[in-house]
């Protein structure tokens, strides 16, 4: 295939795309295939000779599309979404095809000067103040990684970077059981390990106890270790459980903590003003990670992470060599210096695209249905006394039981849910609260409407019965 091919190609591929999204909804949300089904229709070596690109088109509509889950599938009630609306389609293909690395910023100026943009309209947008300032990471795995490197060598006088951990007092970090675990993945990349990520208790509203986490913190004090940061959730990826934000933080700053709040998949509902009490104090958090590729329409990948201290991370994460220089030019800001990888995606564009193709209001609109669906969902279970909803949230996420004729059962409830997924029409996780087995429910495509929704309801209770 050659360059000039590309137009007649863009275009095949184009109508291909447009007649997926029109016929998405008939399709079952998750792949019917079983483990190595497809490897065994892939010859087992590259092709010597080169093929045309018709057969490779051909192959890939013949093998591909019915061996894949289909993540924009108006019926996706599982894991959280990672949208992609049409204009983040559209940013992503040029960025595909201007294949930049924008790690430097002469290597990419309008990437860098875009993205120092979408932080502060993002930053706007969920009513952060001008203490922040931040970057795009692919993940919020990445962002959160990023904090506690930064937590770690702000609590050893950066002394941990050259000399290693080895001689280095016992780091502690605390958090929430209800945290995702790119929290405890964290502490073990990072050499504290996760035998120092101390799970604070929660009260009954899953959320930490201020007055544990200090006691935990003390404690760990008087036995000679040094705490260096605390980690708090806004809609954890469990049941949707928030933390006391003003609250624990107020106890963090009392022991001079690093402070970052995972907030990657509610944190966009931010950009509605009704749910901001629910992170309150959030401006006295030193980091905070918000996903837009969850709840706003933008393609995986893009994470944000918002810095009170850019300065903190950098000088953990930062190298500039000889060779990374820009010449002749003063203060300009190389996103690599706050993040892992050296390469960077121009992850800013498709930013750009959404917010202007959708605005705030349209947006808005989209996350206050979800919120509103979901909650009608949820009374239909609550009113059906073979189920019983186990923990709800503030957002658009709740779980529930199988509990036929008052009887608790695990096995019940998985086996519901694996008849649910088997099915095809809705696409649903499980997860556990407390030592149970739970079915969990959450909402955030953006092609789903009410009747997608309401349809939870109608397919889980349809199968059930036939279990009863």
């Amino acid at each position: 295939m050659r360059y000039s091919d590309l137009p007649e190609w863009a275009t095949k591929v184009g109508d291909w795309v447009g007649r997926y999204y029109a016929t998405l909804g008939e399709r079952p949300v998750r792949a019917r295939i079983s483990p190595g089904e497809l490897m065994a229709q892939i010859p087992s070596e590259a092709p010597e000779e080169p093929e045309e690109m018709a057969r490779i088109f051909s192959d890939f509509e013949t093998l591909i599309p019915d061996a894949m889950t289909h993540w924009q599938h108006p019926r996706f009630f599982a894991y959280f979404n990672a949208n992609a609306s049409p204009a983040s389609i559209v940013a992503e293909q040029i960025v595909n095809s201007m294949a930049c690395n924008c790690f430097i910023w002469q290597t990419s100026p309008a990437a860098t000067e875009l993205e120092m943009c979408m932080i502060e309209w993002f930053r706007k947008a969920v009513g952060l103040t001008d203490r922040f300032s931040g970057l795009i990471h692919d993940s919020a795995t990445t962002a959160t990684l990023c904090a506690v490197l930064t937590m770690r060598e702000r609590a050893l006088n950066w002394r941990g970077l050259n000399e290693g951990l080895s001689h280095a007092p016992q780091i502690r970090i605390y958090a929430s059981p209800e945290n995702h675990s790119s929290i405890d993945k964290a502490a073990r990349l990072s050499g504290i390990g996760q035998n120092h990520l101390v799970k604070v208790a929660t009260d009954e509203s899953l959320s930490m106890r201020p007055d544990s986490l200090r006691e935990a913190i003390q404690r760990d004090i008087n036995q000679g270790r040094r705490p260096a940061g605390l980690i708090l959730c806004v809609g954890g990826t469990a049941n949707g459980a928030c933390d006391r934000i003003a609250e624990c933080t107020k106890v963090a700053k009392e022991f001079d903590l690093y402070c970052h709040v995972d907030a990657a998949w509610a944190g966009a509902a931010m950009i509605c003003p009704e749910f901001r009490d629910i992170w309150k104090g959030v401006e006295y958090a030193d980091s905070i990670v918000i996903n837009p590729h969850k709840w706003t329409g933008v393609q995986f990948d893009c994470s944000l992470q918002f810095l009170a201290e850019p300065k903190l991370q950098s000088k953990t994460l930062g190298l500039r060599p000889e060779y990374l220089e820009t010449l002749g030019v003063n203060n300009v800001t190389n996103f690599n210096e706050f993040s892992i990888p050296l390469g960077r995606r121009f992850r800013a564009l498709k930013l750009w695209f959404v917010l202007r193709s959708h605005g705030l209001s349209g947006l808005r609109q989209m996350i206050r249905n979800h919120v509103r669906w979901v909650e009608h969902l949820q009374t239909r279970f609550e009113s059906d006394p073979d189920f019983e909803i186990v923990t709800a949230s503030p957002f658009a996420l709740f779980t529930f039981a199988f509990t036929p004729s008052g009887r608790r059962s695990d096995s019940q409830t998985l086996g519901l849910l694996e008849r649910v997924n088997d099915d095809g029409r809705i696409y649903l996780t499980q997860s556990r609260h407390q030592d149970r087995s739970v079915i969990r429910m959450t909402a955030g495509s953006m092609n789903c409407r009410e009747d997608d929704v309401m349809m939870v309801y109608d397919v889980v209770r349809e199968l059930a019965s036939a279990m009863n």
